[in-house]
């Protein structure tokens, strides 16, 4: 088959590396994989790992060039003659579903957010099949969209095991960096993830400061780039650690994400305002065979198996979060690997969407 993938941009975030390296998992298997997409960062892993980027400006919203931008794109897709089409954001779903309509490619959709409901987002159900990654997108789609159950297919987001895997961590990343932030002999609990308010870094910080009192041998990193114009708030966090008395090392964005889990005690996933998609840092860190303690909503619920891999707690509960850290200093955590490996690996993933792209094909 000859798959086109869409989306805004491709640059870091869980989207866009699902996006890529499911383009690498067609190409392993044979396929043809072609990523549309305004370009960024990782647009080159798309054509160093066999598949090919086509840069067309997919991303703006501006109402004005979208005649003309369809046209590019519809362009784009005679040129191309895929097989399925497959949108995984709103203005690309838009753009697609008017540039498709004289050509009639099957067309797919995945739903990775929890979007404002709207006619707008109502394009994300419109696919001939409609993907969601996690039991409470299913449930948030089928309570705000008239959308036809049949249609709807499950298929969480693959972690690629064997780079996420303790045998293959950078030992000399991993001294380095606890020399750098002063984390030998330290119980490490750490929140990764891009510095944005709805992640729950506050929460985090607010808990820590609690748990520390008890237990002065824990220490908090966070680990994670500001997102957008968020630079306020990651000041704003900074001064909160301060206030609180919490000991945080702030590290920034980091690319050995693998390593930063390996030498991490605890990774902790706090969502708080609105619950992740899937949780693709829960199931990262359980893959490096790391607990996690998550916030009970949105795709945790469906990786985490509470008292046995990680533990959950209340959405925004502070105290709770304080609880769920102190108790897993002593907690004796098991199934942690083994269970993304079994159930939420990248291979699982690529056969499960594969299955989805036959039926249309």
């Amino acid at each position: 088959m000859h798959i086109v993938q869409l989306l805004p941009e491709l640059n870091q975030g869980g989207v866009e590396r699902g996006t890529v390296e499911l383009s690498r998992e067609l190409v392993r298997r044979g396929h043809r994989s072609t990523v549309i997409s305004a370009g960024g960062e990782l647009a080159g892993q798309v054509e160093a790992d066999g598949g090919r980027h086509v840069a067309l400006d997919i991303c703006s919203k501006n109402p004005l060039t979208a005649p003309f931008r369809v046209r590019q794109l519809q362009a784009a897709i005679r040129r191309l003659q895929p097989d399925l089409l497959h949108a995984r954001s709103r203005v690309p779903a838009w753009l697609c579903r008017f540039a498709n309509q004289s050509t009639a490619i099957p067309f797919v959709t995945t739903v990775h957010g929890f979007n404002s409901v709207s006619r707008y987002s109502a394009v994300m159900v419109s696919g001939d099949r409609v993907i969601y990654g996690s039991t409470a997108i299913r449930d948030y789609i089928l309570a705000h969209y008239a959308v036809d159950a049949s249609k709807l297919r499950y298929v969480p987001r693959g972690i690629d095991t064997h780079h996420f895997d303790p045998a293959g961590v950078d030992g000399a990343f991993i001294e380095s960096f606890r020399r750098e932030h002063r984390l030998e002999g330290r119980y490490v609990a750490t929140i990764v993830g891009r510095i944005t308010g709805w992640k729950g870094h506050d929460d985090f910080i607010r808990a820590l400061a609690r748990v520390q009192k008890e237990h002065p041998e824990v220490v908090g990193v966070v680990a994670g780039g500001v997102w957008h114009d968020k630079q306020g708030y990651l000041d704003a966090l900074v001064q909160l650690a301060r206030e609180t008395g919490a000991e945080i090392r702030f590290t920034g964005s980091q690319t050995q994400v693998r390593e930063i889990y390996a030498l991490s005690d605890l990774v902790v996933s706090a969502a708080s305002s609105k619950p992740e998609t899937f949780g693709r840092t829960a199931a990262e860190a359980l893959a490096m065979d790391r607990p996690v303690v998550a916030s009970a909503h949105g795709g945790s619920l469906d990786i985490l198996l509470d008292g046995v891999n990680g533990l959950l707690y209340p959405p925004g509960d502070i105290s709770g979060l304080a609880g769920c850290i102190a108790r897993a200093l002593a907690f004796d955590f098991r199934d942690m690997r083994r269970h993304i490996v079994d159930h939420f690996s990248l291979e699982r993933m690529t056969e499960t969407e594969l299955a989805v792209y036959d039926e249309l094909t």
